[in-house]
């Protein structure tokens, strides 16, 4: 069952870095959670702060995502923990860890907190 639901979610959290590349307010409105809580470097944001950002199109340039790891919190819910690589628009390269907790709702996932570190270089933990 978990080989499952990790695929599960990594599609899942792929749609919302989708959502992001192609500035689509509806596929992120529907990824997340209406409770969504982000804990982001500059602070937090709910669900109308992350899909607002799309309001003048799209925020990401180009994304990849990679060790990923899958982590069950109770019947419902996991966390999904993995590697991002990626470009904002007019930007440089960024990377960040981000974990994702997520909530069945009936047959659909849906995001309730993500949470990104950024990666630096630093040689200790």
């Amino acid at each position: 069952m978990e080989p499952d639901i990790l695929e599960e979610l990594k599609v899942c959290e792929t749609a919302v870095w989708q959502a992001l590349a192609d500035g689509d307010m509806d596929a992120d409105s529907r990824a997340l959670d209406d409770g969504f809580l982000g804990v982001y470097p500059t602070g937090f944001a709910d669900k109308a702060v992350h899909v607002g950002q799309l309001s003048q199109g799209p925020t990401i340039e180009t994304f990849s995502l990679s060790d990923f790891h899958l982590i069950r919190l109770g019947d419902g819910y996991a966390l999904l923990a993995y590697h991002a690589d990626f470009r904002r628009l007019g930007r440089g390269a960024e990377q960040m860890y981000v974990s994702s907790v997520w909530r069945r709702d009936g047959t659909v996932w849906k995001n309730v907190l993500s949470q990104d570190t950024p990666a630096t270089t630093a040689s200790e933990v």
